[in-house]
């Protein structure tokens, strides 16, 4: 690996600050924030930027960049406004997911109205009954002349209350107890008919990301409705784990970056028994520690992206940066807080939404335990669950 850093990561990172200081200052992310909602007319102005296809293609109006340069801009986006980079995480994996496998009109047709921020896809997989253990779905799609019936219910669908279609993880076949992977589709649904019913969950962290609760009562999506191949929607969603385990670990690596940084200001400026704070070895350490794990977890997550964007299998290192990263994050928000002390509990400190932004991380996109599971298998010991 080379450590210099690309020129046309630093320009990425410098126009992301950049905007926040013109468009996103965090009198108004703190306002998005308390109304839970982030406008759509953000959206908009990232495809104007050009950051909604970063990894898509430029034949589809993309960017063209590979996962380096999306790490980092997911990182900058997390610095500032988590609950934005958790959402645009999510268009960056729906956009993946149909460059992966979708026919090659489903890709003229989708993404360069993504791009241009003309179109929000929500992903509905998980269900009340099953988190970790997907396969145990019951939502189903049934076909007819006519298109595709979708029946059941999705928890923590991100997005579906903005988006325009939701892509729909569905058994479409006879479900087969021996193979449960088999049989299962993404059929592309659209939001805005009766029988989708939204409802928009109120979170602790990660306020104003759209998290929702959908229920498809016999709702209806076309003919062409399945991305990829009927029945394979299960292994199609395999293939995109990895981008989807770096851009989380790159979100938290913002995290604690943001945290340290507010933890070093405050450090600085605040005196007590006649000198800056920072100058206390109680306060001195933690600091030091986090700063120490913040290098950590950017090497890994650099790592895992370098390996993905050229080619190299790096399932083992984006599951230890997903999980290195989120444990990370928790335990220097905790540290960072303590330094600010009860400042931090104020609202109009980013720390306070920073700690609570950040207990997400432990438990999505999948679990740490579960993360754990996997890297202990490659690792030659025997499947633990």
């Amino acid at each position: 690996m080379d450590f210099e850093a690309q020129h046309e990561h630093e320009l990425l990172r410098e126009s992301v600050r950049d905007f926040f200081d013109r468009e996103l200052p965090e009198a108004k992310i703190r306002e998005y924030d308390r109304a839970r909602r982030i406008p759509r007319s953000i959206w908009k102005q990232f495809a104007q930027q050009g950051w909604m296809g970063i990894s898509v293609p430029e034949e589809y109006g993309g960017a063209g960049s590979d996962i380096m340069a999306g790490s980092i801009f997911c990182e900058e986006l997390a610095r500032r406004f988590p609950s934005l980079a958790t959402d645009w995480l999510l268009t960056s994996m729906t956009a993946r997911l149909f460059l992966e496998v979708a026919s090659d009109e489903h890709k003229r047709e989708v993404l360069p109205k993504l791009v241009q921020g003309d179109f929000l896809m929500g992903f509905g997989m998980s269900e009340p009954g099953g988190g970790t253990d997907v396969l145990a779905l019951k939502t189903r799609a049934q076909s007819d002349a006519d298109g595709w019936t979708v029946r059941g219910q999705k928890l923590y669908t991100s997005l579906a209350d903005d988006a325009d279609a939701i892509l729909v993880l569905c058994r479409t076949e006879t479900p087969d107890e021996s193979k449960r992977a088999r049989g299962l589709s993404l059929v592309l649904t659209p939001r805005n008919q009766p029988a989708v019913t939204v409802r928009r969950l109120e979170l602790m962290g990660m306020r104003a990301a759209c998290t929702c609760e959908v229920f498809f009562d016999d709702a209806r999506a076309p003919v062409d409705a399945v991305v990829g191949e009927r029945g394979r929607g299960w292994y199609h969603l395999l293939a995109t784990l990895d981008e989807e385990r770096i851009l989380c670990a790159a979100m938290y690596v913002g995290i604690t970056s943001a945290a340290l940084d507010q933890a070093l200001q405050y450090a600085r400026d605040r005196v007590a028994f006649g000198r800056p704070i920072g100058g206390f070895q109680a306060v001195q350490h933690p600091l030091a520690d986090t700063a120490t794990e913040l290098e950590q977890i950017r090497l890994l997550t650099t790592k895992a992206a370098w390996m993905l964007a050229h080619g190299k299998p790096c399932a083992t290192e984006a599951a230890m940066a997903k999980l290195a990263a989120t444990e990370t994050a928790v335990r220097a928000t905790d540290r960072c807080m303590r330094v600010l002390g009860g400042y931090g509990l104020v609202e109009e400190t980013p720390m306070e939404r920073l700690f609570r932004d950040t207990r997400l991380g432990p438990f999505s996109p999948i679990s740490n335990e579960m993360v754990r599971n996997f890297v202990g298998e490659r690792l030659g010991l025997p499947r633990s669950y």
